[in-house]
């Protein structure tokens, strides 16, 4: 299940590189505009444990944003020495022009499937919804190699 969400994520951004002006972003940059707007005014310590990501790797994601012109660091009024992050005006156009040619290929992509397949996919999405907070609220699982390089 998980690979097979992990084709239609990596299908889709594909599919919709270009269609959005501006430079590319990577998967952990757009995540982190994510968190911000989800949460305007987090922190970086906060913003790093959403993504559970270390501190100075979110650090250099906010650098990053910061030159594209998508991400605002503003002083914390209770505390000199961070930040708070907030999305800039191109950021929240570069967003809505994401979310608008996404919704338009899903939509594209549904109206080719048959009757059955589109109300059997809108029927899992409570299940789905249910399983994405499970795995967030979840404890980190360690990775474990395997022997496969023999």
């Amino acid at each position: 299940m998980f690979r097979t969400a992990a084709a239609l994520r990596r299908l889709q951004r594909r599919r919709l590189r270009g269609s959005v002006p501006g430079p590319p972003l990577r998967g952990a940059q757009l995540e982190l505009l994510h968190v911000v707007e989800e949460h305007p005014g987090i922190g970086v310590a906060t913003a790093a444990r959403a993504l559970r990501l270390a501190p100075n790797s979110v650090s250099t994601l906010i650098r990053q944003l910061a030159d594209l012109g998508m991400l605002a660091r503003e002083p914390d009024p209770d505390d000199g020495r961070a930040v708070r992050l907030r999305l800039t005006e191109a950021a929240e156009r570069r967003l809505a022009a994401w979310r608008a040619a996404r919704s338009r290929l899903a939509a594209e992509a549904m109206g080719r499937l048959a009757p059955a397949d589109r109300t059997a996919l809108a029927a899992a999405l409570p299940a789905l919804r249910a399983l994405l907070s499970a795995v967030e609220e979840g404890p980190d699982i360690a990775v474990v190699p395997t022997d496969d390089a023999s």
